[in-house]
């Protein structure tokens, strides 16, 4: 075996990982520091809204994805945990059920939203390459490109005190969604990351795996470009 296929140890590769993507997290993206700063304008704010949910409908369908890739009952059934916390047990329940509440809460038609009529294209194809990211890689890259989950908690947190200064307009109650996924991202990204650094068994893995990451939290960030330029600057060019 030559020396680029040994691996790196665990904590440099976990420090490779979150160095990778803490550095193209979609927190520094202009629409989210603006959104933060409270100053985006309601319309603004709905749009994000709106075309963020097309976002939130693939995550079980690239969940599906993952668990038909595996082998192992285990990881089954501790993956299929992520379909539910998403899709809920029954209708009215769920992650899916809670976005919704959030466009309730930002003045928007559920059904409208649900319908996903009004997602921008751009929007529509970087969450749709998401799916196929997860579809044509192996299951350990697949995992690995869940990781952006490591940075979520503190965005999330971060989020919730700045609707409730900035945009006292929205129900605290429908902020729920950001709430709840806090707790759940943390549990996620370590169940993710245990797996990946168990799994990722040479360097050339590990490569893999962090090509993987990279390209969700460039998603991500093209997500936000579409947004950004549609509703909030107009006249701005996406981030190469």
């Amino acid at each position: 075996m030559s020396g680029h296929s040994i691996p790196l140890p665990r904590d440099q590769f976990i420090a490779w990982l979150r160095r990778e993507g803490e550095s193209r997290y979609h927190d520094r993206h202009p629409c989210h520091v603006l959104m933060h700063e409270g100053k985006l304008t309601r319309r603004q704010l709905q749009e994000w809204v709106r075309n963020r949910y097309y976002y939130q409908t693939r995550i079980p369908i690239k969940d599906a994805i993952i668990v038909s890739k595996s082998e192992d009952p285990a990881f089954r059934r501790a993956w299929l945990r992520r379909i539910r916390d998403h899709d809920g047990d029954r209708d009215g329940e769920g992650g899916l059920e809670l976005w919704l509440r959030l466009a309730d809460g930002v003045g928007l038609d559920r059904d409208e939203v649900r319908s996903s009529n009004g997602v921008l294209p751009g929007v529509r194809f970087a969450c749709d390459a998401y799916v196929e990211l997860v579809r044509s890689r192996s299951l350990v890259e697949a995992v690995a490109s869940s990781l952006t989950e490591f940075f979520a908690p503190d965005l999330l947190s971060r989020r919730v005190l700045a609707w409730e200064r900035h945009y006292p307009w929205v129900k605290p109650e429908t902020l729920e969604y950001f709430r709840s996924r806090v707790p759940r991202a943390r549990r996620d990204s370590e169940e993710a990351i245990e797996f990946v650094v168990t799994h990722a068994m040479s360097h050339e893995a590990q490569e893999r795996c962090v090509a993987a990451l990279v390209r969700k939290t460039e998603i991500l960030w093209h997500l936000l470009d579409c947004v950004h330029h549609a509703y909030v600057d107009p006249g701005s060019q996406p981030s190469p």
